[in-house]
């Protein structure tokens, strides 16, 4: 009796076990260059040294991200660096943390801030986040919360700014 209660046991259907669906990255990619041309010209160029890339189509920039934007000669504008970022498929735009570094070459302003977004669909830079200004000619100061610019960073919108300012005299 015994026996057959083993065997009936064992034969019974057993549920149906489903995997953890699987969310990890389906791409791993080294020495990363993403390059976005206009009419053949080269306008900005995202260089990290890897990417994870998903199923969603985003992707993960876990290292340094090296960011060049260009002018319509070709020539380096305005040059950005941070820590990691990614690109978020559904909103279409990369985000950049931790230590972000925007340098105007022409200008020699640096921004500094901890997160920036790059839409390249408005081409348009953004961030809520607390950021400053140096220019190293000048040495004015500009911070702010939030900000608005363009990609190349040759016009900014400062949402709530402060600053310190040298002024050569009064005009007469």
């Amino acid at each position: 009796m015994v026996l057959s209660s083993v065997f009936f046991q064992s034969c019974t259907e057993k549920p149906n076990k489903e995997g953890a669906v699987y969310t990890g990255p389906i791409e791993i990619i080294n020495n990363v260059e993403v390059k976005y041309s206009e009419q053949g010209k080269s306008k900005v160029v995202v260089r990290t040294p890897r990417s994870f890339g998903y199923q969603n189509e985003s992707k993960v920039f876990p290292d340094t991200i090296n960011i060049s934007f260009y002018d319509t000669l070709g020539t380096v504008q305005t040059t950005l660096r941070s820590d990691s970022g990614r690109y978020d498929h559904n909103a279409d735009v990369y985000i950049v943390k931790g230590n972000v570094r925007v340098v105007k070459s022409e200008t020699q302003e640096i921004l500094t801030t901890s997160e920036l977004f790059w839409s390249p669909r408005t081409r348009k830079v953004f961030t809520e986040k607390a950021l400053s200004v140096r220019n190293k000619r000048t040495a004015e100061v500009t911070d702010a919360i939030g900000m608005d610019a363009e990609q190349d960073f040759t016009r900014i919108k400062f949402r709530k700014a402060t600053g310190v300012y040298k002024f050569s005299g009064v005009p007469q």
